[in-house]
């Protein structure tokens, strides 16, 4: 199997993100473990490590790019799939206390596999979005909810402020078309006692466009959210 040590310590710092030699090791293990794990179950259609390594650490690591996360702080990575963007965060900044929540057990069975075999510590929890964030362990208890999901915004919103606290921050990481989807959730990131921070355009290496959409938290959320699932993707807030 190729490595893709060197290949990632070069492109992160082109965007001024060190990486050191021990890190770029632990990365790797991780994405042996993910191309290992992929094919008994669906973990990700980017199996090239080149593109592993562009994809989905470096482009998990961007959103340090736009988003200040505090010493110690509680992050939750909601919908994390195979660790996207929770693990590359965790590695590079070992102080944050990680939450990782999905849906699918199989997935969390990869997770905890993972952080087993890199030493990692981080709080796996199976439960869909909408229940967690009604868990009053989970309700606005976090620093920062981050998601690199294909939900719409205004959807996401939803999903993801019920666990931050006040003062917290919500990362949405996106693809083109941030500007709209922004201005598509703008009632909903209000009614969700929130408020657009900033949106962090970046270029990847293979050209692609990607976007960090910040929303601050300002306000207790009503406890009327967040809603059902099949209501919150029925009808939008």
């Amino acid at each position: 199997m190729m490595n893709m040590e060197q290949q990632l310590i070069e492109l992160s710092a082109q965007y001024d993100l060190s990486i050191s030699a021990q890190q770029a090791a632990a990365f790797q293990t991780y994405m042996e473990l993910l191309l290992e794990w992929n094919e008994k179950m669906n973990l990700t259609a980017i199996t090239e490590p080149q593109q592993v390594g562009e994809k989905h650490f470096l482009d998990s690591l961007l959103l340090l790019k736009a988003v200040e996360i505090p010493e110690n702080a509680k992050v939750i990575d909601v919908g994390t799939g195979a660790g996207f963007p929770g693990i590359p965060l965790l590695l590079y900044r070992t102080d944050i206390r990680l939450t990782l929540l999905d849906s699918l057990q199989k997935r969390l069975n990869f997770l905890q596999a993972v952080c087993d075999a890199l030493g990692l510590s981080a709080e796996l929890i199976h439960a869909r979005a909408e229940e967690g964030g009604r868990q009053p362990k989970l309700r606005e208890q976090f620093d920062l909810a981050c998601a690199r999901a294909v939900a719409p915004l205004p959807v996401l919103c939803e999903y993801c402020l019920p666990f931050v606290r006040r003062g917290g921050a919500f990362a949405a990481m996106k693809g083109p078309g941030a500007a709209e989807e922004s201005v598509a959730a703008k009632k909903a990131i209000s009614i969700l006692g929130a408020r657009t921070e900033s949106t962090q355009s970046f270029t990847l290496p293979d050209g692609s466009e990607r976007n960090v959409i910040i929303c601050r938290k300002t306000a207790a959320m009503s406890d009327k959210y967040p809603r059902h699932g099949s209501k919150i993707a029925k009808s939008p807030l």
